[in-house]
Formats: structure tokens, C-alpha cells, sequence
């Protein structure tokens, strides 16, 4: 490979490399969709439950968590 070539080549990498970075940086910057909105607020809102749910487990004395559990499965 002559030095010409390398040339091409570094300058085409670094054109891709920038190419993407930019592409990238837009895609984080655009805000969603709005149709997307009301789903998110949803998928939100479920999280929150689950999390409560997982802090009520996490913090529950074993016994009260197991007659829960024993009358879930009832």
C-alpha cells in the first residue's frame, strides 16, 4: 500500500468514525415519538409497581410474606 492510499484510507475511516458519532448524538438528542409518549408513561408506571412490590418483599418480616404467599396460592 503506497503512502496515497494510506492517505484515502485514514481520511475515509475518520469520515465514517465522525459519520456515526453524529448520527449517534442525534439519535440520543431526539426526543421520542409523540405516539410514544403514552407508552413510556405506561412502562413507567408498571416499573413503579414492580418496585414498590420488590421494597414491600425486600422490607416484610418473613412470616407476613409467607401467608401472603400461601393464600396466593389458595
Amino acid at each position: 500500500m503506497n503512502q496515497y492510499e494510506m492517505v484515502v484510507l485514514i481520511v475515509a475511516v475518520i469520515f465514517i468514525a465522525r459519520t456515526i458519532r453524529e448520527r449517534n448524538r442525534l439519535r440520543a438528542a431526539t426526543p421520542p415519538p409523540d405516539d410514544a409518549v403514552p407508552a413510556l408513561i405506561a412502562e413507567v408506571a408498571r416499573l413503579r409497581e414492580r418496585v414498590q412490590v420488590l421494597e414491600r418483599i425486600a422490607t416484610d418480616d418473613s412470616r407476613r410474606l409467607a401467608v401472603e404467599i400461601d393464600n396466593l396460592n389458595r
